[in-house]
């Protein structure tokens, strides 16, 4: 209905007012570091926003908790009780089993079946391979 009404940031930063440099001088306060941070530009935060969450990995952390998602609702109740995905790192994801029976078990009988399951999930490009651990 109405239109929206635009920010306009202020085009550079606020000027130091005499009384203002006066009172720095006086106080032994050197204001050019500040004035120099001042003058940088502000950015949008659209702009900033992907390389935070790239230095924060959260894709990896989204597909590392889908990963976990997926785990509990396909892969057998009793093996998910006993085994935990605890990470993916260039194509392998690392499960931690509670025990050394457990891990023999997986290890010998289901590591195929349970490869095969999330590679159908994921696809076999993002999990090549699984590792287990006792853990």
């Amino acid at each position: 209905m109405f239109p929206r009404p635009r920010f306009n940031p202020p085009l550079g930063p606020p000027k130091r007012t005499a009384r203002e440099r006066a009172l720095a001088d006086f106080r032994g306060i050197d204001l050019a570091p500040l004035e120099k941070i001042r003058e940088r530009p502000a950015k949008a935060v659209g702009d900033v926003l992907p390389q935070i969450l790239s230095k924060l990995r959260m894709e990896q952390r989204q597909g590392e908790t889908e990963i976990l998602r997926v785990w509990q609702h396909s892969i057998d109740p009793t093996i998910a009780a006993h085994a935990q995905p605890t990470g993916v790192n260039k194509g392998t994801l690392f499960v931690t089993v509670d025990s050394s029976v457990w891990l023999d078990e997986i290890v010998r009988y289901r590591r195929k079946e349970i490869l095969d399951r999330l590679q159908n999930c994921f696809g076999r490009e993002l999990i090549k391979r699984i590792s287990f651990r006792v853990g």
